[in-house]
């Protein structure tokens, strides 16, 4: 019997692959190979699920994660990918949008939420910020730093160590070539950038196909 197993990817712009009017984001490049892997009939079939919202942080996600994952829950099991930060660690009027400790908090709650649905669960981390916008308010209204970038990631990366779970590093992969991988804005990928995430994260789905 073929098992049918459920990714939800939740997230926030970057999740849902914005700014991206060719391949539509790493998470529809990864729904596509799966669907491709599916009709080639070489396994399980492994439905993926775009949830990313733009501009969300983890206290939104904490507010629909139980219904969402209530929603699709598959008993041939499931998948969570937790995908926040950018928004959580960004400054706007003096005031950062959720603190560390907060966000710390979140998604501990977040893991714990997911781990009633599932025992395959991954963090993901947060990309660099490109060099014009580091430290710099934009037309958002929004400030991001790559020093904030570097303390938010090492809460997600702590996380992931203190509960087995799986720590995808996009940040270390962009990183090197930030600049010609991220786009215009400085925050989002461009479509070479989300490529370059969905080949990190297709090794990681494989096993699921």
């Amino acid at each position: 019997m073929k098992k049918i197993v459920y990714g939800l990817f939740f997230g926030d712009s970057i999740t849902y692959g914005e700014y991206d009017g060719v391949f539509g984001g790493w998470v529809d490049i990864l729904k596509r190979y799966a669907l491709q892997k599916f009709h080639e009939g070489n396994g399980d079939e492994l439905i993926v699920f775009n949830l990313g919202i733009g501009g969300e942080t983890t206290e939104g996600l904490l507010k629909r994660m139980p219904v969402e994952l209530s929603a699709r829950n598959s008993a041939d099991g499931n998948l969570v990918f937790i995908s926040y930060g950018a928004n959580d660690l960004a400054i706007k009027e003096g005031i950062q949008v959720v603190n560390p400790e907060q966000f710390k908090n979140n998604i501990i709650t977040a893991v714990q939420n997911a781990q009633q649905f599932s025992n395959d669960i991954y963090l993901v981390s947060i990309l660099p910020v490109a060099k014009n916008i580091d430290g710099v308010v934009v037309s958002s209204g929004k400030l991001r730093s790559n020093e904030a970038v570097v303390a938010y990631n090492k809460i997600l990366k702590d996380i992931a160590g203190e509960y087995s779970l799986v720590y995808i590093d996009f940040y270390k992969a962009l990183l090197e070539d930030k600049e010609i991988l991220l786009s215009a804005d400085g925050v989002h990928p461009n479509e070479k950038g989300y490529g370059m995430m969905a080949e990190i994260a297709i090794p990681i789905i494989e096993k699921y196909l």
